[in-house]
């Protein structure tokens, strides 16, 4: 009986090892769904697209105005204006290329409340450190505050900002800066973020981040060669600007 009953448990866990290493790569909207009519990065519009697909989650990107605004942008810049040493006056006066006016952390949040779709928030590098600081503060204070902590993730490519992630929030943090696995692990992340020509590079870090507990979200995966790379090399996270045929090809892979 008892050599039985541990059959039966080394089978359970044999189950759960081969559940983990098959799961579907989750796929994020890289920011947000925009290459579709209508849409644009970082758009309100792209976000609300990014849901309307059942994306597992949006991407996009944060700064902090010089007014100590939080606003959403990829870029640095905006026709002109570099957003970091500008009011929010005159930043959130832009449009964006579907015509959009550019959208405050809050207009974006308070449309993610009646969406579902998870968040993973981008706070992009500044050249002031202290700036850079309170961006990262003043994110999680907002994100809390909107009631989205559960749904939301971090990821930078700040050293700066990551430490203050990692001081400041227990929810996900991953790094957007390819370090090995065991480096990122001792200075808190709890997955990497990384672009996929460092993992094919560096394939045995995907085993590795596993074997850790960390998470692995490979970016930005657009074509049909890489995305079925990262299906077939276990990525938990897919970050792409074609989210409709990575659910394609992971929905034809896991049928």
């Amino acid at each position: 009986m008892k050599k039985k009953l541990t059959l039966i448990y080394l089978t359970g866990l044999l189950t759960i090892s081969i559940t983990n290493v098959n799961a579907q790569p989750k796929v994020v909207a890289h920011r947000g769904h925009w290459d579709t009519e209508g849409s644009a990065q970082n758009s309100i519009r792209a976000l609300i697209k990014a849901d309307s697909i059942k994306c597992d989650a949006c991407e996009f990107d944060v700064w902090l105005t010089a007014d100590k605004q939080l606003v959403v942008n990829h870029d640095n810049t905006i026709n002109g204006y570099e957003i970091e040493t500008t009011s929010s006056n005159t930043i959130l006066s832009q449009k964006l290329k579907n015509g959009e006016l550019l959208p405050s952390l809050s207009q974006f949040l308070d449309v993610a409340k009646l969406l579902t779709v998870d968040l993973v928030l981008e706070i992009k590098p500044h050249k002031n450190r202290k700036h850079e600081a309170e961006a990262v503060n003043m994110v999680l204070n907002m994100v809390q505050e909107k009631g989205l902590e559960n749904r939301t993730s971090y990821i930078t490519f700040s050293r700066n900002a990551f430490d203050e992630l990692v001081k400041q929030t227990k929810r996900p943090i991953l790094y957007l800066n390819g370090v090995a696995p065991d480096v990122l692990k001792s200075i808190g992340g709890t997955g990497a973020d990384y672009h996929i020509n460092v993992f094919k590079k560096n394939p045995e870090w995907i085993k590795q981040l596993h074997n850790l507990g960390l998470e692995v979200n490979i970016w930005t995966v657009s074509d049909p060669e890489g995305i079925q790379w990262c299906i077939d090399n276990g990525a938990d996270y897919i970050t792409t600007n074609n989210p409709e045929l990575v659910q394609k090809m992971i929905k034809e892979h896991y049928k």
